[in-house]
C-alpha cells in the first residue's frame, strides 16, 4: 500500500510542475487558478509523501519519488510543453527509470 501511496505521490508532483508550466502560459485570472491547482497538488504530493516514509525508507521512497516527477515531468515538457525529445534525453530518462525500478527491488 505504502508503495501505491509513494506513486501517486509522485504523480501529484508531477502534477505541479505542470501547473507551473501552464501558469507560465496563463495569463488574467486563469494564471491564479493553476497558481492554486499548484498548490493543491504539492500539498496532496507532500501529505502522500510523508505518510508513504512512515513505512518506507526515506533514502529509496525520496529517490522514487524525485524519479517518478522528473520522469514524469520531462514526459509532460516533451508532450504538452512541446520540448524536444532528443535521443539523449530518452536515453538518460531510461536510465533514471531502471534506476527507480532497481531501487524497488533491493528495498526491504
Amino acid at each position: 500500500m505504502n508503495w501505491i501511496l509513494l506513486i501517486i505521490a509522485g504523480l501529484f508532483e508531477v502534477a505541479f510542475a505542470a501547473c507551473l508550466g501552464k501558469a507560465k502560459e496563463a495569463s488574467g485570472i486563469e494564471t491564479t487558478y493553476w497558481y492554486m491547482a499548484f498548490l493543491v497538488c504539492l500539498t496532496c504530493s507532500m501529505l502522500l509523501l510523508v505518510k508513504a516514509t512512515q513505512e518506507l525508507p526515506i533514502g529509496t521512497a525520496y529517490a522514487v519519488w524525485t524519479g517518478i516527477g522528473a520522469v514524469g515531468t520531462v514526459l509532460v515538457g516533451i508532450f504538452i510543453f512541446k520540448e524536444p525529445a532528443t535521443f539523449w534525453r530518452l536515453f538518460f530518462i531510461s536510465t533514471l527509470i531502471i534506476s527507480i525500478v532497481g531501487l524497488k527491488f533491493v528495498s526491504h
